[in-house]
C-alpha cells in the first residue's frame, strides 16, 4: 500500500515537472512571434512614413497642355470694306465722321490687320485729291482684330475739313463749301471700298 503510494506520487510529480516544462516552452514561443512581429511592424510603419520609398502619384505628372489652333488671316477675297459718313450734308463749321467698316463675308473666324498701316481714309473731289489720312500719319501700326463669321470691325475719322498732300507739307488752302460735293473712299490693304458721297456747305 505505501509503494503504491509512492509510485502514485512521484507519477504526479513527473506531471506537474512536465506540464511546467511545456509552459515554458509554449511562452518563449510566443514571445518570439510576438517580437518578430512587432519589428515587422514597426518598419512599415517606418516605410510608409518615409516618402522617398513611395510611388510618385501619377497625378503629380503635368499633363500636355493642348496647344490652341492658330486662327487663319481672313481670305481677302471674303473681304469687305464699306465707307460711310454719319450725314450726308454738313453745315459750315461741322466736320464730318468718316467710318470705314470691314466684314468677314467667309464662314469660319478669320483675323484682319485694321492697324493704321493698313487703312486709309481717302477725300478727293473729281481728280482733286483733297485728303489722305496717312499723308501726316505720325506713325504706323498693327491692330489684328479676330472677325467671327458676317461680323464686322469700325475704325472712325473725324476728318477737320483740311487739305494734305505727301510729307505732311502745309497747306493753307482749305477744300471749297457752298455746297461742293466729296468723295470718301475707305482703303484697308489693297482693298478699297466702293465711294461714298457727301456734300459741304
Amino acid at each position: 500500500m505505501y509503494r503504491r503510494r509512492r509510485l502514485f506520487l512521484g507519477a504526479a510529480l513527473l506531471m506537474v515537472i512536465a506540464l511546467i516544462a511545456a509552459s515554458f516552452a509554449l511562452a518563449g514561443a510566443f514571445s518570439g512571434k510576438s517580437d518578430q512581429a512587432s519589428s515587422t511592424d514597426g518598419a512599415g510603419a517606418t516605410a510608409s512614413a518615409d516618402p522617398s520609398t513611395q510611388a510618385s502619384p501619377s497625378a503629380s505628372a503635368p499633363e500636355p497642355t493642348p496647344t490652341p489652333s492658330a486662327t487663319p488671316s481672313c481670305n481677302q477675297n471674303l473681304v469687305t470694306v464699306s465707307a460711310s459718313t454719319d450725314k450726308a450734308a454738313y453745315g459750315p463749321g461741322e466736320n464730318p465722321l468718316l467710318t470705314l467698316k470691314v466684314t468677314n463675308g467667309g464662314t469660319m473666324p478669320c483675323e484682319v490687320n485694321i492697324g493704321t498701316s493698313q487703312m486709309e481714309f481717302l477725300v478727293t473731289s473729281g481728280a482733286d485729291r483733297i485728303f489722305s489720312s496717312r499723308d501726316c500719319q505720325a506713325k504706323s501700326e498693327d491692330l489684328v482684330k479676330f472677325i467671327a463669321p458676317g461680323a464686322s470691325e469700325t475704325a472712325n475719322f473725324p476728318w477737320p475739313r483740311n487739305r494734305s498732300v505727301e510729307g505732311c507739307q502745309p497747306v493753307e488752302a482749305k477744300p471749297g463749301g457752298g455746297g461742293a460735293y466729296y468723295i470718301f473712299t475707305a482703303k484697308l490693304g489693297s482693298k478699297a471700298s466702293p465711294k461714298a458721297v457727301f456734300q459741304l456747305a
